[in-house]
C-alpha cells in the first residue's frame, strides 16, 4: 500500500494518511465511536478535484472506496481499501429567489438551517442538525416535518457525483436521470457525492417542541398518543420515546435518573390550531416539562434534542404496520417503566402523510407505505454491543412481532443487522432497478454497499 499512499500524495492536495501516521486515527473517526475504522489509507479531500483523483487512483489499484463525512451512518467498521473523508468540503450558499441551497458534501444541517433562515426559508431535515446532509439525504431521510413535506430526498434537485471511473458528473432530472433517481433514496454504491442542490420551503416559525411525562403517566399518555395519531392531519408530525436517563448533571433536574416518556410535536400552520391539536396529549397526563409552543424554524433540532458529541452507539431500527391497542399493551409489557433494560431510548415515529407520495419524476426512496417506525437505542457501553444488547433487542421484538412490517427504511438500519433487512429497504422493483443502476455506474463495485 506504500506505493498507493505515495501516488495519492502526488495528486491530492488534502492529507493522505497511512495507519502509522499521527493524524490517521482522527481522520477515520466518525460520530459512532463503536465503529473503529482501519482502512489501508485515509484521504481527506479538499475539493472535487481531490475526490476525482482519489477515486481514480483507488479504482486503478483495485481498491474499494468508502466515504466518511460525519460518521453518523457508518455503524460497520471499515477495514480495507481507501476511506475518503469529505468533512473539509464545507459551505452552503442560498439562492433565496429560487429557494435553493447549494450544499457541499461535508456540510451539516445546522449550516443549512442558519443560511436558509436568513431568508425565511428552511430545509426539510432529520431529527439532528449535527448530521451530515449528503449521507442522510441519500437514504431518503425522515425528520420532524416529513408527514408535511415528505422524505428529505424529495427536495434534492441535483447532485455532483464522482463515479467509479473517476468522472465528475451532474445527476439531475435532465442529466443522468437514472443516477439522480437512484441517489434520491438508494443510499450507497453509486459514487461519491461532492455537493447537492436542495430545495427549501417557506417556513420561519412552527408550533412544536417536546413534553415529558413521569413513569406513572407513561401507560396513559402512550395509549392516548397511539389513538391521537389516527386523527392528525398531514400538517402535524409527532413521535414518542421512552427514555431511561442516567443521573447526570447535564440532564435537567426533573428528568435526572428517571424513566420518562417524551412526546414530540411539529405543526406547520396557525399556532392556535397547533395548540388545539396538541391538547389531547396535555390532557393525558401531568407534564413534568412542557416545551411545546410556537418556535423559530431555525430551532427545529430542539424538538428531538439529539446528542451532538461523538459516542459509541448501538441501535436497531425497523417499521411497524400499526400502533393499535394490542401493540400498546405489548409495547408497555416489553419496554415500560417496570422493565429493567439496558436501552436508553425506544422511539416510535408516526409516518405517512406526504411521505406516501413519490415525487413526479420518481425516486428510489423506500418505506413510502410505512405507518410507524421503531428505533431501539442501547446504552453506550461497547462491551454490551456484541451479545447483550442484540439479545435484549431480539427479546423486545419477539413480543412485538405481530406488528413488525416486512419493509424497512435504510437510514434506520444501515448495519443491515438481520437476514433480509437489506432487501427490505426497498420495494422489489425498486431494489432491482437500483441493482441495475449500480451495475451501470459501478460495474466493478469500487463503491461496495450492502451486507458483507
Amino acid at each position: 500500500m506504500t506505493d498507493m499512499v505515495e501516488r495519492l500524495r502526488g495528486v491530492v492536495e488534502g492529507p493522505v494518511l497511512a495507519p502509522e501516521d499521527d493524524a490517521y486515527a482522527q481522520e477515520v473517526t466518525g460520530f459512532n465511536l463503536a465503529a473503529q475504522h482501519s482502512p489501508e489509507v485515509a484521504v481527506g479531500v479538499t475539493s472535487e478535484a481531490d475526490a476525482v483523483a482519489a477515486v481514480r487512483a483507488a479504482a486503478e489499484a483495485g481498491k474499494p472506496v468508502r466515504v466518511l463525512a460525519t460518521g453518523h451512518g457508518s455503524p460497520v467498521p471499515i477495514t480495507d481499501g481507501v476511506l475518503i473523508n469529505t468533512s473539509r468540503l464545507t459551505g452552503v450558499t442560498v439562492d433565496a429567489d429560487a429557494k435553493l441551497a447549494h450544499i457541499a458534501a461535508g456540510s451539516r444541517w445546522a449550516d443549512v438551517i442558519a443560511a436558509a433562515g436568513e431568508h425565511g426559508l428552511a430545509p426539510v431535515i432529520g431529527a439532528s442538525d449535527a448530521v451530515g446532509c449528503i449521507g442522510y439525504t441519500l437514504g431518503g431521510g425522515v425528520g420532524p416535518l416529513s408527514r408535511t413535506y415528505g422524505f428529505s430526498s424529495d427536495w434534492a434537485r441535483s447532485f455532483r457525483v464522482v463515479t467509479a471511473d473517476g468522472e465528475a458528473v451532474t445527476a439531475s432530472a435532465t442529466e443522468h436521470p437514472d443516477l439522480f433517481w437512484a441517489l434520491r433514496g438508494g443510499k450507497g454504491g453509486l459514487g461519491l457525492v461532492t455537493a447537492m442542490d436542495f430545495a427549501l420551503v417557506e417556513l420561519s416559525t412552527l408550533y412544536g417542541g417536546s413534553v415529558f411525562f413521569d413513569a406513572d403517566d407513561i401507560a396513559a399518555v402512550f395509549g392516548a398518543w397511539a389513538a391521537w395519531t389516527k386523527t392528525l392531519p398531514a400538517t402535524a408530525n409527532t413521535s414518542v420515546v421512552v427514555l431511561r436517563l442516567p443521573p447526570l448533571e447535564v440532564i435537567p433536574e426533573p428528568l435526572r435518573g428517571k424513566t420518562v416518556l417524551s412526546v414530540r410535536f411539529a405543526f406547520v400552520g396557525d399556532p392556535a390550531e397547533g395548540e388545539r391539536l396538541f391538547q389531547p396529549i396535555r390532557a393525558a397526563g401531568t407534564a413534568i416539562i412542557d416545551g411545546v409552543g410556537e418556535m423559530p424554524a431555525t430551532d427545529i433540532a430542539l424538538i428531538h434534542n439529539d446528542p451532538k458529541d461523538p459516542t459509541p452507539a448501538f441501535d436497531r431500527g425497523l417499521v411497524l404496520t400499526d400502533v393499535d391497542p394490542g401493540f400498546v399493551s405489548a409495547f408497555l409489557d416489553a419496554v415500560g417503566p417496570q422493565q429493567q433494560l439496558p436501552l436508553i431510548a425506544i422511539e416510535i415515529r408516526y409516518l405517512g402523510g406526504a411521505m406516501n407520495r413519490d415525487v413526479p419524476e420518481g425516486s428510489a426512496a423506500g418505506g413510502r407505505s410505512s405507518a410507524y417506525s421503531l428505533v431501539l437505542i442501547g446504552v453506550p457501553d461497547p462491551s454490551l454491543f456484541e451479545t447483550v444488547l442484540p439479545g435484549v433487542v431480539d427479546g423486545v421484538l419477539a413480543g412485538l412481532r405481530d406488528w413488525i412490517a416486512t419493509e424497512a427504511i435504510v437510514n434506520f438500519d444501515a448495519a443491515f443487522s438481520f437476514p433480509g433487512s437489506y432487501e427490505a429497504c426497498w420495494p422489489a422493483d425498486t431494489f432491482a432497478r437500483l441493482a441495475e443502476v449500480r451495475a451501470t455506474y459501478d460495474p466493478d463495485k469500487v463503491f461496495p454497499f450492502g451486507p458483507a
